[in-house]
């Protein structure tokens, strides 16, 4: 008569392993690759944010007079 342990230790043996597209070091290859990229593209943003003014201040030297609550200047 077959124990438990005997019967998960068969059921385990007879298990098929998933099929990968490549060995471990490649997918690890290319996910450090993806990383590095998306690590580009944050880089790139906080050095244009970097570059912009804060929402708050005025971009032209010629709108710096009050604003109303539509964003325009009060003297239309």
């Amino acid at each position: 008569m077959l124990t438990v342990t005997a019967l998960a230790s068969s059921l385990i043996a007879l298990e098929a392993k998933a099929p990968v597209f490549a060995p471990p070091f490649i997918i690890s290859l290319i996910a450090a690759a993806v990383f590095t990229l998306l690590g580009f593209v944050v880089f790139s943003f906080k050095n244009y944010a970097n570059r912009t003014p804060p929402r708050g201040q005025a971009s032209f030297p010629e709108h710096e007079g009050p604003i109303d609550e539509f964003g325009h200047a009060e003297e239309h």
